[in-house]
């Protein structure tokens, strides 16, 4: 790691699905601007190697994201070790290819628990222990296909999109009570995790990858820091006037 910096210094930050991925990398780079880490995935065995990759200034919890009270037991947990939480990154997340004919109730409710019932699950949950130790920062992991449809991502499209408009709702509501709490979404397109495997096409994965970054304007497809550097931003108090709002990482997708 490179020296500590001090953009978010002692701050106490949750990420869920922080065991790999956009996750795992906002973890790295919070702890590497200052702040305490707990580290929360369904995969716990995971989430203790991204902590320990950290050091001393991260820990791990085994969490269900779909699971009330999971999130019951993980913030009572915080509460006690921490007394507080500043900063909450709702990042676990799963994908799938389906249209509407082909997508099953079934992935419809799942894809939707992960994506969309966990994140309004996470600030229900730990809106009452934020409030009292502001300033915080809730920052919530949409897409790009919560802003643009696609004729293939059917479930995926309408719970990314969900996730934009209840971060809206929850900064609006934050800032009527007054509390010293900011709300914002990130909207990434293609970026390179294992996730990706989950809506690319079955083969050679260098050749989809090679597709995919053609159809950026950018020409490439995004890396996990990429993402990660925009968390620590909406993490900071350099951010402090921004609320409700999303930040759009996609290459230019959008832009045309």
């Amino acid at each position: 790691m490179r020296g500590e910096m001090h953009r978010v210094k002692g701050k106490i930050a949750l990420i869920t699905g922080g065991a790999s991925g956009i996750g795992k990398a906002a973890a790295i780079l919070l702890a590497e601007e200052g702040a305490q880490i707990i580290v929360s995935d369904i995969n716990v065995k995971s989430a203790n190697e991204t902590a320990n990759e950290i050091g001393n200034s991260a820990i791990a919890y085994e969490h269900d994201v779909t699971d009330e009270g999971s999130w019951k037991i993980l913030l009572s947990k915080i509460k006690h070790k921490f007394g507080r939480i500043n900063i909450l990154v709702n990042c676990a997340g799963i994908a799938m290819i389906g249209n509407i004919e082909e997508t099953t109730l079934e992935d419809w409710k799942n894809i939707h628990a992960v994506d969309l019932d966990s994140i309004f699950l996470g600030c229900k949950t730990a809106l009452p222990i934020m409030v009292d130790n502001g300033p915080g920062s809730i920052i919530n992991l949409s897409s790009i296909s919560g802003i643009i449809a696609g004729h293939n991502l059917a479930a995926y499209n309408s719970a990314k999109a969900g996730v934009r408009h209840l971060t809206k709702s929850i900064a609006l509501h934050c800032a009527k009570k007054k509390y010293d709490i900011r709300c914002n979404s990130v909207h990434p397109a293609f970026i390179n995790t294992n996730m990706l495997d989950d809506i690319l096409p079955k083969g050679n994965r260098e050749e989809s990858i090679e597709r995919l970054s053609r159809q950026v304007p950018l020409g490439r497809i995004g890396e996990v820091k990429d993402v990660a550097w925009a968390i620590v931003y909406l993490a900071s108090e350099e951010s402090k006037f921004m609320t409700g709002a999303e930040i759009v990482l996609d290459g230019g997708l959008s832009a045309g």
